[in-house]
């Protein structure tokens, strides 16, 4: 990491007795995979820039369980839940805030009723927050004139009916926002979903992540923008296949936003 950011760990915040106010939970992608490691920096660029007082779990953190559950081992999952929910009711945490709605989904819906009760929110809900309150002001002329197109990631958008929230963000960077024709509810998978990620794609006309690339390059963007690490993934192969990787460029949210502030 070139530049130095302001992160501490729940030990650190516990050693000096406090809370902070949000745990950012950044996941198996934020944490190990090169691409997504810049959208935690950017989303820590910008809670640094609010002056949010967060924590992060180090070490201490593992696997939500999400993959192990939708390729069908329920044992392991719960497993690996029990022992994320002990280490976090251990720490009294309150709320949780993620880049991967994956994560976002797993600790939202599937912990409570193993015992992890946490209001859980996704990093786009958290930063609309941010600027609602006036911690986060958003400016600049970085993307004035640019067409960027948002694409719904499954576990936000049709699993959790978060779908302003993104929007609102993009709008605030002065881009023409367009929508592409499968929005929100009717969006297409990006095809990594459901543990996908992680395997080899099945015979067919073509691969679902070239598809759903294909639905954001009618728009004619100079951005595609999403959410999520494995979206993020899954549009840049599929810009490569449309050999478009010169005039597209794949960001999240949160990048746009610390872009726009020059973070």
């Amino acid at each position: 990491m070139s530049e130095q950011l302001k992160v501490k760990t729940m030990q650190q915040f516990m050693a000096e007795g406090k809370q902070p106010e949000i745990l950012f939970w950044v996941g198996s992608a934020g944490s190990y995979d090169d691409r997504a490691k810049k959208i935690s920096r950017a989303f820590v660029k910008l809670l640094n820039k609010a002056n949010v007082d967060f924590a992060v779990l180090g070490t201490e953190e593992s696997s939500t369980g999400d993959v192990a559950k939708r390729a069908g081992n329920e044992f392991l999952f719960q497993m690996q839940a029990l022992m994320n929910i002990e280490l976090l009711n251990g720490y009294k945490i309150k709320r949780i805030v993620t880049c991967d709605p994956h994560s976002f989904n797993t600790l939202k819906n599937e912990y409570p009723e193993l015992g992890g009760k946490y209001e859980v929110l996704h990093h786009t809900q958290f930063l609309k927050e941010l600027i609602d309150n006036g911690r986060l002001t958003i400016e600049g002329e970085v993307y004035k004139g640019k067409r960027v197109t948002f694409h719904d990631p499954c576990y936000l958008g049709r699993a959790n009916s978060v779908f302003e929230a993104p929007r609102e963000l993009l709008s605030k960077t002065n881009a023409d926002v367009v929508e592409m024709k499968r929005h929100k509810k009717t969006a297409l998978c990006c095809g990594a979903g459901g543990a996908q990620m992680f395997k080899e794609p099945e015979k067919g006309d073509m691969d679902i992540n070239v598809l759903r690339t294909k639905d954001a390059l009618e728009t004619n963007p100079n951005i595609i923008a999403t959410g999520c690490p494995y979206c993020n993934t899954m549009m840049t192969d599929g810009i490569k296949a449309h050999e478009k990787e010169d005039s597209v460029i794949v960001l999240d949210v949160a990048e746009l936003l610390a872009n726009s502030l020059n973070l």
